[in-house]
């Protein structure tokens, strides 16, 4: 509530705002017609059920009352009892442009959009409805029956509650703190200071930063600049987009330094002269390591990033089997690079042998760049989009080439030079992880469909 008080010809007027099931309670008399009337429980129905059509229909409802008061020096209790009750006034705040759609993005990506209001509970119910975040099954509550529920209920049920009506500062933090101890992420808007205590105890509390007070600023781990809900949407869109070419990043670079020690360690363990030299490994991680892995860090968003479901905030960046397809895809490089310093060798000389050994691993490496960019075929995905990883792979390819091809840079890296079919034994080399990972991830699809099939079917059952 909020009362103001006003000089009037003969007199003060105080004049009071606020929810209307708090209000009426503090009215004894109606202005009706001009005169003032005792306030009759029937009246009192009718107001009731009249705020209950309008909160349906999702306006935000205010009551006002007034008395005519003596002059006062400062606020106190009386200003608000005994009041004269005017009126019902119901405002729309029609949702920002694009809120239902970000709110159905949510629930694809596994995120729990809650409202938290000081509405009433049936205008807090039909926005929730109409903002798609009140589902069938989904259940309202109020301050009030929150009250009456223990810590344990509430941990218990909080998945079932999709709407907080009336709520306090207090039973804010209750339900932060319940989700918490379900083992979920909780991210907490607010602008008041009143939401400071939540937005403090929020695992991510955002402040609005257009209409947002300085105590929930501080309070908060961040703030949003345009005060839109959208927006949030749009970062958690992008922090998957970073995790995930962070994460390829890693899967690309230890995977050929896995395949480049396999190659020298694998090598000289089978007896053989050491298939590559110290300065020729140095230009390979130089190379072909450092640029496709700075590429893949600029990757766009994959399609279907907003449908996949949330990973555990201590799950580890390798979880996934993750450690598994590195290691196989480390040894399948270093196989097939033994595999052309040995063609090399034994068809012509060590020279050779290791000339070929040295272009086919940094291709193998700038090849792979495109297996790892997506869990999909890249024939699906597209290998054209990112011009970065695409520049990567013909920067390396050239300067692979001018190593070899260039008598000075041959001779300081103790590499020979090729004829035509050395070349061409050394390209198809490079080119076998293409052929053996679309392989892998056809196998992966048909699984993957097979099982899904095989859970709704279930499901169905």
């Amino acid at each position: 509530m909020m009362t103001t008080v006003h000089k009037q010809n003969d007199g003060f007027i105080s004049i009071t705002k606020g929810a209307p099931d708090i209000l009426i309670n503090k009215c004894t008399k109606i202005y009706q017609n001009g005169k003032v009337l005792s306030l009759t429980k029937e009246q009192k129905d009718k107001i009731k059920a009249e705020n209950e059509n309008m909160a349906n229909e999702a306006l935000r409802v205010i009551a006002v009352g007034y008395k005519e008061i003596e002059y006062v020096k400062k606020a106190t209790p009386d200003l608000e009892e005994n009041l004269i009750f005017v009126g019902l006034i119901g405002m729309i705040d029609p949702p920002r442009e694009g809120v239902k759609e970000a709110v159905r993005t949510c629930k694809q990506a596994g995120i729990k959009t809650v409202m938290i209001t000081g509405d009433h509970i049936a205008t807090a119910k039909a926005i929730a409805k109409d903002l798609g975040i009140l589902s069938s099954g989904e259940k309202a509550i109020t301050g009030s029956e929150l009250d009456k529920i223990t810590d344990k209920q509430l941990e218990r049920d909080i998945p079932s509650y999709s709407v907080f009506a009336r709520v306090t500062p207090e039973h804010k933090v209750r339900i932060v703190k319940a989700w918490q101890k379900r083992g979920a992420v909780v991210a907490m808007t607010g602008d008041g200071v009143n939401d400071s205590p939540a937005l403090k105890n929020a695992d991510i509390g955002i402040a609005m930063g257009k209409g947002g007070t300085d105590v929930a600023k501080n309070a908060s781990d961040m703030i949003l600049a345009d005060d839109n809900f959208v927006t949030i949407i749009e970062a958690v869109k992008q922090g998957r987009t970073i995790f995930d070419n962070i994460k390829k990043a890693i899967h690309f670079l230890i995977a050929t330094n896995i395949g480049e020690i396999t190659t020298i360690f694998v090598g000289l363990l089978s007896g053989l002269e050491s298939p590559l030299l110290a300065i020729q490994l140095l230009w390979i991680n130089l190379v072909t390591d450092s640029f496709p892995a700075i590429a893949l860090g600029l990757e766009k968003e994959e399609k279907g990033i907003m449908k996949r479901k949330p990973r555990k905030s201590n799950e580890s960046i390798f979880a996934g089997g993750l450690w598994e397809k590195i290691l196989t895809e480390g040894v399948m490089l270093g196989t097939l690079t033994l595999f052309a310093f040995s063609l090399g060798n034994r068809l012509y000389d060590l020279t050779v042998g290791r000339t070929m050994a040295f272009v086919a691993l940094g291709l193998l490496e700038l090849v792979h760049s495109f297996n790892v960019k997506s869990e999909e075929s890249i024939f699906k995905t597209g290998f054209l989009e990112n011009k970065f990883l695409i520049g990567s792979f013909v920067l390396g390819t050239l300067l692979q080439i001018i190593v070899v091809i260039v008598p000075y840079f041959a001779n300081i890296f103790e590499l020979g030079p090729l004829n035509f079919t050395q070349w061409m034994y050394t390209i198809l080399i490079s080119i076998v992880p293409i052929v053996v990972m679309e392989i892998q991830k056809k196998f992966k699809e048909i699984k993957f469909r097979k099982n899904d099939y095989q859970e709704k079917d279930v499901w169905q059952g």
